[in-house]
């Protein structure tokens, strides 16, 4: 079985290994070059970029230079989604498209055993795939995420466990769409577009109701937030000394009345009573929801192939 899934599928798998080693070894080069900009290590500079003159210097090359590549990087959280539906698309649906079921289930290895085999090898090589991809790019990433915290949409997306659990998302809805659908490129379509969807579902909807937020409320500008720069921030805004929060007009009033005084803005609302107020999750959250996250999506991965272990025991022809 391992020898003829390997023939199967080896144009996927190897097409897939050069591009994630390609860039691999792209990351790793212009990795090492923007962490030599920090010499004792981009964690040390963790929050320091305000009041420490050497890090803010570190920083500001950092992003003059490098600030390019994280932005083309942001579009990256898809590289795993093409790579679980990659090699979950052609799992059945190439089968069913060449005919070759006929042969393949009616040999010695039973049916259900012809199943697993493949779910495992192929499922196994998305997960090793997709985990050396975020290694890198985590790696990579460590001077931004110094810098600005790893609760940034095109941080979350791209580290920690859900790059893995979006690539067997993807596997698993690409391997039950071409059961269904019996077509290995319709199949990869309806996984991409499945997975733009539920992304863009939870990421606006259910990841900032994983946890109940923080609410932070202090006068203008004593202080600071006490949200820091890693923490998500979800809301933030002006309130007067009740805790009532200020509309845009209100506040726009507040500054207008401020412009005509002549007078400093802050001072102006400090001397009102107005405080400023955030809504945010704090950066030691980041795992919890990463967790969370990475279940949710596993989770779905798990019934689709019920789904497709289901179609193919009642025999799909």
């Amino acid at each position: 079985m391992t020898w003829l899934i390997w023939r199967q599928h080896r144009t996927e798998v190897c097409v897939l290994g050069l591009l994630v080693g390609m860039f691999g070894v792209a990351l790793l080069v212009l990795g090492t070059q923007a962490h030599d900009l920090f010499p004792g290590g981009p964690a040390r500079c963790a929050g320091e970029a305000g009041v420490n003159e050497a890090c803010a210097a570190s920083f500001r090359r950092l992003d003059d230079e490098y600030g390019f590549v994280e932005n083309l990087l942001a579009a990256f959280y898809l590289v795993p989604v093409v790579i679980g539906a990659f090699l979950g698309a052609p799992l059945l649906a190439r089968e069913l498209e060449d005919g070759t079921w006929q042969l393949a289930w009616t040999q010695a290895v039973p049916r259900m055993r012809w199943l697993a085999a493949k779910l495992v090898a192929l499922a196994g090589v998305t997960v090793a795939l997709t985990g050396m991809f975020t290694a890198v790019l985590t790696w990579f990433r460590q001077p931004f995420d110094a810098w600005e915290g790893r609760f940034q949409y095109d941080a979350f997306d791209l580290e920690g466990l859900v790059p893995v659990a979006y690539a067997l998302f993807a596997f698993g809805v690409a391997t039950a769409a071409g059961a269904i659908l019996r077509r290995s490129l319709p199949a990869f379509g309806v996984a991409f577009g499945a997975f733009l969807a539920a992304r863009m579902s939870v990421a606006l909807l259910a990841r900032p109701a994983y946890a109940t937020p923080l609410t932070t409320m202090e006068p203008v500008p004593v202080g600071g937030s006490k949200a820091g720069v890693a923490d998500w921030m979800i809301e933030h805004g002006y309130a007067d000394a009740t805790g009532r929060r200020l509309s845009a007009t209100e506040y726009y009033e507040l500054e207008d009345a401020a412009n005509r005084a002549g007078a400093n803005l802050n001072q102006f609302l400090h001397e009102r009573g107005i405080q400023q107020f955030g809504v945010y999750h704090p950066a030691g959250r980041f795992w919890t929801f990463q967790l969370i996250e990475t279940a949710l999506f596993v989770a779905i991965a798990a019934i689709l192939i019920g789904v497709v272990v289901w179609r193919v025991r009642r025999r799909m022809i």
